[in-house]
């Protein structure tokens, strides 16, 4: 998961990642309102959450296009790891980005 500062950013980085088979799917949630201390002050802003459906083995690829692609200095990269699920959708994953 990431967040960018617009929609239009957030959906090209998805598009990105699913045409290069890093992730499997990508869904842009609606804007969040985020509070954050950057540079010694307490920030506000809007962003937009994608959250990316990759393999393991898939997951240091998409880390590096997301590090290379994002405009944040420091962007939010987050991986969460499945403990179950689906046996389709789970194969459907692999397949997508294998």
């Amino acid at each position: 998961m990431t967040t960018m500062d617009s929609e239009a950013a957030a959906e090209r980085l998805a598009r990105g990642a699913i045409e290069g088979r890093l992730a499997a799917c990508a869904q842009v949630g609606a804007p969040v309102t985020s509070v954050y201390r950057w540079n010694d002050a307490v920030e506000t802003a809007r962003e937009w959450q994608v959250l990316f459906k990759t393999s393991q083995a898939r997951y240091p690829e998409l880390e590096r296009y997301l590090l290379a692609t994002h405009d944040y200095d420091t962007p939010e990269i987050i991986a969460t790891p499945i403990t179950r699920g689906g046996a389709g959708y789970l194969s459907w994953v692999a397949e997508e980005t294998s």
